[in-house]
């Protein structure tokens, strides 16, 4: 991906002016959303294109273990003059490289990652494929030790659609394929592997539980609120099922038995959530429990204090929705401001991202029942937004494509128009498109996730086609050091 610097420093003037909370559209909703319309329109879209990959060889080609090379210049030329080994990147250096065939998958397909730091500090992070997940430990140098898997349930398919989220020293790891439920597993498993004898985990035998209480088996996603001990099942197919494919509430008390204590439905189908105590500002909700929701054509934020009886607080679209799809608050002790993607209004030419370049929306979200945007960031680059998590005063978004851009974030409070965000760095891990006449491809390809919670500073990235990166920060700013912002 070619980024174009005056784009994105052009947007940025622009401000807050072109971007506002508006009314959902009920009417559109049903013709669009509520019946899964426009979210088989994305799926089938996905799928072409994974299909034509697959069928080129590219999901379990055998891409070169790359090691430790530095961003210089702009670039990071893991094999030199090997174009497709050849990485646009600022302020991060690769440290390893893994293809999806070394890490122990027969399908590749990469998608979501997680990771578990232990007492002693090791640390741990599981990879999603479409036949299980994979299982590394990132060492001091940077390097990705492969331990073993976890494979798909036993009654699943594979499928390139699987999450996973931490509860303690659990992976809770969800998937799109039918019969699958949710594994639990015990990632203190991994402490005592001996690297030289990589351990593939039977499905019956070597998990803690599985949650089997969803329509089909299937979700599209889970979410933890470790502080009250449950999780949420989003996006549990079909929406005809009594939950309408909204929040699936898992209880974690007794995590070798869990349970659901009910759903909430009132807004149907839940693409992704994040799920929270509250402590304020709004002082109506203090002490309460709060679910933030990326409900495909509204930022829907809900209150679940009572997991058998939730309530929606309020319900707010804005001007270009086309899909929305995931986003993070910026403080979870005190939120008052979130940011939100939309996974389509790139690809859709909507809104304020007509021309291609992902939008990070800014959200006020003090007063719980009217929620405002305030601003947005318009990224420097060609590209779909997709997942992005707040750690530190910076966010790292994987934006397919274009790889991850890490963006300081530490402005909003001050100045919410997004006029003070900033690009600090970017690794570019899809160099297939580098020379195309537009600097990249509106395609859902390259990077699904990133996780950037390890207390070393080390970054994993989840590719779908290739495999994991290992990727660190050159500088961080002083200014984001340390504050309350993020994680």
């Amino acid at each position: 991906m070619k980024f174009t610097q005056v784009a994105g420093v052009a947007s940025l003037l622009v401000g807050a002016t072109l971007a506002k909370e508006i009314p959902q559209d009920v009417e559109r909703s049903k013709r669009l959303f509520a019946n899964g319309l426009r979210h088989e329109q994305i799926m089938s879209k996905k799928h072409a294109i994974w299909d034509r990959q697959r069928a080129a060889g590219l999901m379990t080609a055998a891409y070169p273990e790359l090691g430790f090379t530095a961003c210089k210049d702009g670039i990071a030329a893991a094999v030199p003059g090997d174009k497709n080994n050849t990485f646009k990147c600022n302020n991060l250096d690769l440290y390893h490289f893994l293809p999806h065939t070394a890490l122990g998958s027969k399908t590749g397909e990469g998608s979501s990652s997680w990771g578990w730091v232990a007492p002693s500090g090791r640390e741990f992070v599981a990879i999603a494929q479409a036949d299980g997940a994979a299982f590394v430990e990132i060492t001091k140098e940077g390097k990705m030790v492969y331990l073993g898997r976890l494979p798909q349930h036993h009654e699943a398919k594979p499928i390139i659609w699987r999450e996973l989220r931490a509860y303690r020293h659990y992976i809770l790891i969800g998937s799109e394929a039918e019969k699958h439920y949710i594994q639990v597993f015990d990632m203190r498993k991994l402490q005592s592997i001996d690297p030289q004898k990589p351990v593939v985990f039977d499905t019956k035998k070597d998990i803690t539980s599985l949650f089997r209480d969803l329509p089909i088996g299937r979700t599209h996603n889970v979410v933890v609120d470790e502080k009250n001990k449950y999780a949420v099942s989003v996006g549990a197919a079909p929406r005809s099922d009594k939950c309408k494919a909204g929040l699936i509430f898992i209880d974690l008390t007794d995590i070798k038995n869990p349970t659901s204590p009910g759903c909430a439905s009132q807004d149907g189908y839940v693409h992704d959530a994040q799920c929270l105590p509250y402590k304020g500002p709004d002082t109506r909700y203090k002490g309460r429990n709060i679910c933030y929701g990326y409900n495909e054509d509204t930022l829907t934020i809900y209150d679940v204090t009572d997991r058998t009886n939730a309530t929606i607080i309020s319900r707010t679209s804005y001007e270009g929705a086309s899909y929305t799809h995931q986003g993070w608050v910026l403080d979870k002790s005190w939120q008052d401001y979130l940011i939100m993607d939309d996974e389509y209004d790139e690809y859709d030419g909507a809104g304020l991202a007509a021309d291609g370049r992902p939008v990070t929306y800014i959200w006020d979200i003090k007063d719980l029942k009217n929620p405002k945007q305030t601003g947005h960031y318009k990224a420097n680059h060609k590209g779909i937004d997709h997942n992005q998590y707040i750690v530190d005063g910076y966010v790292y978004q994987s934006n397919y494509g274009s790889g991850l851009h890490v963006l300081d974030i530490t402005s909003i409070p001050k100045d919410p128009s997004g006029a003070g965000v900033h690009e600090v760095a970017f690794f570019d891990i899809y160099p297939e498109d580098d020379d195309k006449p537009d600097g990249g491809v509106l395609e859902f390809v390259g990077s699904w996730s990133s996780y950037a919670m390890l207390p070393s500073g080390f970054i994993l990235i989840n590719t779908i086609e290739r495999g994991a990166f290992i990727v660190k920060l050159q500088t961080k700013s002083t200014k984001a050091r340390g504050t309350r912002l993020g994680w």
